[in-house]
């Protein structure tokens, strides 16, 4: 059963479309610079951008740590006619490792090394980002997500900092509705949801949680005020084919089984949404 309100693509496009150009004007500048991965969020973003506004005032940067996604990038901007002048293609493992050897993050069994690394990495994309945007008289465009914003699932002044965000009311699952509906190409829909934070990471694997699942439990918590202990005690009826559709024959399941390590999950980075903290003066 699912609970999160399912989005008018055709509508949301629109609203999104209407919204980049109108803070392009208030600003007066014409351009975006978009961090572009080739993941869900970011495809999805520059498709709504180039809806926005026309292709030549979009410039995108593929900042790689690992192998880059040359071809896949070539693609997509080939099917949204961004300009060849207008692509970046820039490695950051050199700065990132120099960083690393002088902060002597070594060992990267440890997870806080891990996360250490990958904080790195997303900041030296954002100093990339804000300085092309200098240069090409920009707004940084983000791609956040609203599941990610719940889930303090992003890199203090790294993958957060930007200057307008499109999609940051829309929870993962519905960026993949809007996505469909803008046909992105499959191979991206398809792909699992990944930080490129270090090989074969995604972020499911570090949530120990889908977004399917933890989107219904985000909406509920967050938007509809639902307590935690009502979402983790609802459940729903199983049939067992070979039994008939007899109800009686059912068997009852948590219907979201890690809503606590969720709603736990957020909170434990609820501080990123609230930082700096600030002295009242009164």
């Amino acid at each position: 059963m699912l609970i999160l309100p399912a989005v008018n693509p055709k509508k949301e496009t629109e609203k999104i479309g209407k919204f980049i150009s109108q803070t392009l004007k208030s600003t007066g500048l014409k351009n975006l610079v978009i961090g572009f991965s080739g993941g869900i969020d970011s495809t999805t973003s520059l498709y709504l951008s180039s809806k926005a506004i026309p292709s030549e005032n979009i410039f995108i940067a593929h900042l790689y740590y690992f192998e880059p996604h040359i071809s896949l990038i070539n693609h997509i901007c080939h099917i949204l006619h961004i300009p060849p002048q207008n692509q970046y293609f820039l490695p950051i493992q050199k700065t990132v490792d120099e960083l690393k050897n002088q902060l002597l993050i070594t060992d990267y069994q440890l997870p806080i090394r891990r996360i250490r690394l990958g904080n790195i990495m997303a900041r030296i994309r954002m100093i990339i980002l804000f300085d092309l945007a200098k240069k090409h008289n920009a707004l940084v465009l983000g791609t956040e997500n609203k599941s990610e914003h719940l889930l303090g699932y992003f890199t203090r002044f790294g993958d957060a900092a930007s200057d307008i965000e499109p999609i940051t009311h829309l929870y993962k699952t519905q960026v993949y509705e809007l996505a469909k509906y803008l046909k992105v190409p499959e191979e991206i829909i398809k792909a699992k949801p990944s930080a490129g934070l270090w090989n074969e990471q995604t972020d499911e694997g570090e949530f120990g949680f889908s977004y399917q699942e933890a989107d219904q439990v985000l909406y509920q918590y967050f938007d509809q005020k639902i307590p935690l202990q009502k979402i983790a005690s609802s459940v729903i009826l199983t049939l067992s084919p070979s039994k008939g559709k007899n109800l009686a024959n059912g068997v009852s399941e948590k219907q979201f089984p890690n809503a606590e390590k969720i709603i736990q999950f957020a909170l434990r980075n609820s501080f990123k949404l609230e930082v700096p903290y600030e002295l009242n003066p009164k």
